[in-house]
């Protein structure tokens, strides 16, 4: 992982801040063509035929700063509703269907946790938060958590026990959002791996609570903005790629079909600003996020972390991201690798190993949700793992 002052791999010499991303080959970037060729036509696969994989795609890879493949495939609208009788979508006549371009945003979903894992590591390194402090030191209304004594940690590695989600949705009002969230107990004992959505809610609550300034602002100030990712921020994004025709039984709201709004129905109950879902962003500026991570929390001339803090997140068991998970970084597993999926069909992983990143950005639910396959996601990292050997 190259930091301020070192010599980057296939760099040319010391560095003064790490190398802004450019264009270029998978030669130029130390990548295998042939593997690199294979991982463009397999994404455009995914999009095609009755019943595809996604409606469209975006796919970049990358080694050090060059992005050796930035393609877009299929579209980023093709459906105007879902047919539950037919079991199919019905699609928009062909001059409505929208292509999907390279700078198509999409619904990240579940990668906005990393981002608000980066602003937690960032009041950890300021020192208004501490890694094992109880959730109720700065949220006291968190009466269950506190019961419990679930810890910051817990919530960033989501051994806090808490169930997967809570159905705010279907709370009336904002207060009864949080006195839902206030009350709501583990559900099985803290210290088991348990994957949760309320971790980073709560983590929310807590982060909004030591600055005095609300989750978007933190992410914007504090992440987006010093990266120069004009692309990303919380919704609406009418541009974006669509996603679902939200109706129940299939879904747990009837907002009907998605463009823009935020698929998460927690998210959008909350207002379109979450910890655990919200954001939109594009392929390109998720690289630069990969890039940042990569060079120990700096790009170009901007700092958002630590070196050292980017470590203690990237280290086992990982705070916030997944390490080493095989069921979507197929071979990057197993030497570092760090990542996450969105339930929307997206995808981040940062091999530290050899200085490469892979974004893969889908819209896997448009024109509904369904069986969840990571294989296609799986696929495409063993592509740059065997590219960068």
């Amino acid at each position: 992982m190259a930091a301020l002052g070192q010599t980057e791999p296939g760099g040319d010499g010391p560095l003064t801040a790490p190398r802004l991303l450019r264009a270029g080959t998978p030669d130029r970037a130390g990548l295998d063509t042939e593997e690199m060729g294979h991982l463009v036509r397999e994404v455009r696969a995914l999009t095609r035929g009755e019943r595809p994989w996604c409606a469209g795609a975006v796919v970049l890879a990358g080694r050090g700063p060059v992005v050796a493949v930035h393609e877009a495939a299929g579209r980023a609208v093709r459906y105007a509703a879902y047919d539950a009788e037919a079991d199919a979508g019905v699609e928009l006549p062909p001059a409505e269907q929208v292509l999907t371009r390279t700078g198509t945003p999409f619904d990240l979903a579940s990668l906005t946790k990393l981002f608000t894992t980066v602003a937690a590591m960032q009041q950890l390194e300021r020192g208004t938060l501490g890694i094992d402090a109880r959730v109720s030191a700065y949220v006291p209304e968190f009466t269950a958590a506190a019961e419990h004594g679930i810890t910051v940690r817990q919530l960033l590695t989501h051994t806090s026990g808490l169930r997967p989600e809570l159905p705010l949705y279907d709370c009336p009002d904002g207060a009864a959002r949080f006195a839902a969230l206030c009350a709501e107990a583990p559900s099985s004992p803290p210290g088991e791996f348990l994957y949760s959505d309320l971790n980073m809610l709560l983590l929310q609550h807590v982060l909004e609570r030591i600055t005095g300034r609300p989750l978007d602002v933190l992410v914007r100030e504090g992440i987006t903005r010093p990266l120069g990712m004009a692309a990303t921020g919380f919704g609406p994004r009418p541009d974006a790629a669509a996603t679902e025709d939200q109706r129940r039984p299939w879904a747990k709201a009837d907002r009907g079909m998605l463009r823009g709004e935020v698929h998460d129905e927690n998210a959008w109950a909350l207002g379109g600003v979450a910890g655990h879902a919200g954001l939109f962003s594009t392929a390109r500026d998720l690289a630069v996020f990969c890039r940042a991570l990569l060079c120990g929390g700096s790009y170009g001339r901007a700092r958002i972390l630590g070196p050292d803090f980017v470590e203690l997140m990237l280290t086992p068991p990982g705070l916030g991201f997944a390490l080493d998970q095989a069921w979507f970084m197929g071979e990057l597993a197993g030497r570092g690798a760090a990542g996450h999926t969105g339930f929307t069909g997206t995808s981040l992983v940062i091999d530290p190993a050899t200085d490469s990143f892979l974004i893969l950005l889908a819209n896997t639910v448009h024109p509904r949700r369904g069986v969840a396959d990571s294989g296609p996601r799986a696929r495409a990292a063993t592509r740059l793992a065997r590219a960068a050997r």
